[in-house]
């Protein structure tokens, strides 16, 4: 499902028109956004976690040029689902 099929999803669902779904959604993205760049975690009971993850420095290697490279410490997004959530996925999933 893309963005757009989640727009009219949701426009159809609600009767909102189209234009002011479409705002809603971009908002509540761009809000999880700010959120993860200010290092502020989002949590949606029921649904999941948008979180914020440290990854530790490690050693990497570049193995066309055989060098080994060194990954600094970094931060990256992530999603952990409700356990209710993956409870009805893993009974719906065939």
């Amino acid at each position: 499902m893309t963005k757009a099929d989640l727009v009219n999803e949701i426009s159809k669902q609600t009767g909102v028109e189209k234009v002011a779904v479409k705002k809603i959604v971009e908002a509540f993205m761009e809000n999880i956004k700010e959120s993860l760049k200010d290092n502020q975690n989002v949590y949606l009971r029921g649904f999941g976690s948008f979180i914020v993850k440290k990854r530790a420095e490690k050693t990497a290697r570049n193995i066309s040029k055989n060098t080994t490279i060194i990954i600094p410490e970094h931060f990256i997004p992530a999603f952990k689902p409700a356990k209710t959530f993956v409870a009805e996925v893993k009974k719906n999933v065939k």
